[in-house]
């Protein structure tokens, strides 16, 4: 029995030191793709700052077609919103769009519901470079323990920036003519 006893101890150190860990993580992530788009500012605006066209180029939808999506509020803009509810890889949730200036910047709340409960943010903003735009798409958040404990193996550029990267080139195809060049897309 008394070996028994020991390894008891010996998992309450290892779980104790495991918290202890992951409660020392980054309280805060943010994640940063930019893309130049053969498009003048006010075009790739258009089209992110109407949800109804991210269907044609948000990569979630490529991971889940059959994912189920409503719409609230205006057709475009500050309180426009979009529920979703897809599969295991989507989850479910509901995006609005908070602040809108044309052609400069938009910021939408993402609420999540699936596969994790969370309040994160994302901006687009839009710069013009010569007879392109500059396109930065960035979300940020606070994480809670179960996020920080994810990020010690995942953390969440590497899980969300690759996404951000094949949105951004499918933003890239929606808006430009098909003889340009494609987006080159930067992280940091």
């Amino acid at each position: 029995m008394h070996w028994f006893y020991k390894i008891l101890i010996a998992l309450a150190v290892v779980i104790i030191i495991f918290v202890i860990v992951v409660a020392l993580q980054p309280a805060a992530y943010r994640v940063v793709r930019t893309a130049t788009i053969a498009a003048p500012p006010g075009r790739v605006f258009q089209e992110v700052n109407d949800l109804h066209k991210w269907e044609a180029w948000s990569p979630w939808v490529k991971i889940d077609p059959a994912c189920k999506m409503t719409y609230e509020g205006p057709a475009a803009g500050p309180g426009t919103s979009m529920a979703w509810v897809g599969n295991s890889s989507v989850g479910a949730g509901r995006m609005t769009i908070t602040d809108s200036r044309p052609d400069d910047l938009i910021r939408i709340q993402l609420d999540f519901e699936k596969p994790f409960k969370g309040t994160n943010t994302a901006e687009f903003t839009f710069a013009p470079k010569g007879d392109q735009t500059q396109v930065t798409w960035a979300m940020w958040g606070e994480k809670n323990f179960i996020t920080k404990a994810i990020g010690m193996f995942v953390g969440m550029d590497k899980m969300i920036g690759g996404q951000f990267e094949q949105g951004l080139m499918q933003l890239d195809a929606v808006v430009r003519s098909s003889s340009t060049p494609r987006a080159e897309v930067v992280h940091p």
